[in-house]
């Protein structure tokens, strides 16, 4: 789906200035353990899969949400592992500047087949926990998280 319509609306009148949305993200394994990763279109990097929260969308709708329209794969949430306020803003080559808080969530994949099923993916694929592709600290952390038996990460260092 790309960018949410009311984004869309929010930059005719606000332009490329920083906007704080929120964010979530999803680790999704299946029945054997694997976890399910998208090879993102714009960097062609392997990733979870995310998205933004529409307004009225509760988070967890919206990860699973996110990973059927984004790999054909039904999912239920089944924790929240994660709760960041990504560091740095993110920059887009059109000039929009975006920073995410993220709330991850583990799901689990309860039907569907793993298929690209939109523009934000050139492929998809379900993935062993020790033979994961290069990808990014962002999508290896949140997959840590999510195997893990630990409460929900949150940073709690203020601002520097």
């Amino acid at each position: 789906m790309g960018t949410p319509d009311y984004i869309r609306r929010l930059r005719e009148t606000a332009g490329h200035q920083l906007l704080f949305l929120p964010g979530v993200s999803a680790v999704v394994f299946d029945e054997r353990g694997r976890v399910l990763l998208g090879r993102r279109a714009d960097n062609g990097m392997w990733a979870i899969v995310g998205g933004i929260v529409e307004p009225g969308e509760q988070p967890a709708a919206c990860a699973v949400r996110e990973v059927y329209e984004e790999t054909g794969v039904h999912c239920v949430a089944e924790r929240v592992v994660l709760v960041q306020t990504l560091r740095k803003p993110v920059v887009y080559p059109n000039g929009d500047q975006c920073q995410f808080m993220d709330v991850t969530f583990r799901c689990r994949a309860v039907g569907g087949e793993a298929r690209v099923n939109d523009e934000e993916s050139t492929d998809v694929g379900w993935f062993e926990v020790d033979a994961l592709p290069q990808m990014k600290r962002f999508s290896h952390f949140r997959i840590e998280q999510a195997l893990a038996d630990e409460p929900t990460w949150f940073d709690a260092m203020p601002p520097q």
